[in-house]
């Protein structure tokens, strides 16, 4: 068993039966990847994108078991961390699915981002571009998992739904982003991409 579904089935068993009903945790970021391939790396947080079906009871009471510094949290070198919803840079509908080993949980279930938009985790990390998100692209790019028309499909289906939001002003950095990974990870041609004038 991978040390991310351990840290994931030892969450369950402490969390199922409980007050609460089952509900579906949302990962992103580098635990997805993970989680759909057979790249795998050190972690300490699990991303869980904040969503209404996680009521504030249900998400105290998962942090309180799971978090930065809990017994769980030091037992498996890892923690579960909720992400606001609006961070992400991901296209308005990102398609998610259970994760077919995790299928059994009983307090909740753990969707990712479907196997086809592995391109979206990509498309997502863009934004941040640590070294770390472009050693993910990088390793799942290798692994033949991130084709280059639907990675542009993807990355302008973000870029419309950002161009409302007030990050609009970062979309020229992600685009310049986005022509560095093609350039250097893909050896293709920067694709244009068209932005508002007044961004």
């Amino acid at each position: 068993m991978r040390p991310l579904e351990g840290f994931m089935r030892d969450l369950d068993g402490r969390f199922a039966g409980g007050r609460h009903p089952r509900l579906g945790l949302r990962l992103i970021g580098s635990t997805a990847l993970m989680l759909q391939s057979s790249y795998q790396r050190g972690t300490k947080d699990v991303d869980v994108l904040e969503s209404n079906e996680v009521e504030p009871g249900a998400r105290a009471d998962l942090l309180a078991l799971a978090g930065r510094g809990t017994v769980l949290a030091l037992r498996h070198a890892m923690y579960l961390e909720f992400v606001p919803g609006g961070i992400p840079f991901l296209p308005q509908q990102p398609r998610w699915h259970v994760v077919p080993g995790l299928a059994d949980l009983r307090g909740f279930t753990v969707e990712v981002l479907d196997v086809v938009d592995v391109v979206d985790v990509v498309v997502a990390k863009i934004a941040r571009w640590s070294a770390l998100d472009q050693q993910d692209a990088r390793e799942v790019i290798e692994r033949d998992l991130v084709p280059h028309a639907l990675l542009v499909d993807r990355f302008r289906a973000a870029v419309d739904w950002l161009v409302g939001d007030a990050r609009a002003n970062q979309l020229p950095r992600y685009v310049d982003r986005l022509h560095e990974l093609e350039e250097t990870m893909l050896a293709v041609e920067p694709t244009a991409i068209d932005l508002p004038s007044w961004i």
